[in-house]
């Protein structure tokens, strides 16, 4: 029997034709655009990525101060992961894991399978030798950039602590990675070339961070996300229309794949069966 293929409605940005009769020719552009999509459920997989547990204001006010997101990030955990990984887990489709390095993971053995699967690290690049000016001027930014002088204790306090959101721990021996390297090695052996990633967020960890979509895309893989189950690192102009969530999705449609609706992955997933 041949591979199944299933479709989905997702959006896809049309960066094309610039119009040079108007002042502003990218305004031109065809801007966001739906289409039927084709997956095959074999080689898909969602990635759920730095899904902590934000804990709550009164417990880590400075971390709160710093990382304004983290109240839509309990949201989003609440209402829309607990239908959308119910649908995933009804699937066919693998479920990966994301995460930062900790020794929360120890618990969980998708983790260590997943080492164990991946082997060594590989090496890393030789670090360029910093000097006293370019210490200094990293506690500067830590200071006067992010988090600030008088957070910087509570967003400590809570790295010791961190663990997977509650409606996102994994569930039995569910693969865990935390590189790029491990994450790699899971699509591979699970055969795996398209990821869709859900989690926080979408214009900084899901991009830059081990395992994001940057890396991930140089090991061949596609990388799609999914809009209503992300959020974005805001700045005060962009806070309150959530623009450079905007610009997120804008980007992982122009550079790596495309952008699904929770509901439309939900309808396509119905159709498949473990």
């Amino acid at each position: 029997m041949g591979e199944q293929i299933v479709k989905v409605w997702a959006n896809y940005y049309q960066q094309f034709d610039a119009d040079y009769s108007r002042d502003v020719p990218g305004e031109g552009y065809g801007g966001w655009q739906r289409a039927e999509i084709e997956i095959v459920p074999e080689h898909t997989a969602v990635a759920v990525m730095h899904a902590w547990d934000p804990f709550t204001r009164q417990e880590f006010p400075g971390w709160y101060r710093a990382v304004e997101y983290l109240p839509r990030c309990e949201r989003i955990c609440r209402e829309v992961f607990p239908p959308l990984l119910e649908a995933v887990r009804k699937s066919s489709l693998r479920l990966f894991h994301v995460q930062s390095q900790g020794e929360f993971l120890k618990k969980y053995p998708g983790y260590a399978k997943t080492v164990e699967l991946a082997g060594p690290e590989p090496p890393n690049p030789q670090a360029v030798p910093s000097d006293s000016v370019t210490r200094k001027l990293g506690q500067f930014r830590g200071d006067n950039v992010f988090p600030g002088k008088g957070n910087a204790e509570d967003c400590s306090r809570v790295s010791k602590v961190i663990d997977f959101a509650p409606q996102a721990k994994p569930l039995g021996d569910e693969p865990i990675a935390v590189t790029s390297h491990q994450l790699a090695a899971l699509c591979r052996h699970h055969q795996v070339n398209h990821l869709i990633y859900m989690g926080f967020a979408i214009d900084w960890c899901l991009l830059m961070s081990p395992g994001g979509m940057l890396d991930m895309s140089r090991y061949g893989v596609t990388c799609s996300a999914i809009r209503q189950a992300t959020t974005a690192v805001e700045n005060h102009l962009t806070a309150r229309r959530e623009l450079c969530k905007e610009i997120g999705l804008w980007r992982v449609s122009i550079m790596f794949g495309v952008v699904f609706d929770a509901d439309d992955l939900m309808a396509a997933l119905k159709k498949l069966s473990r």
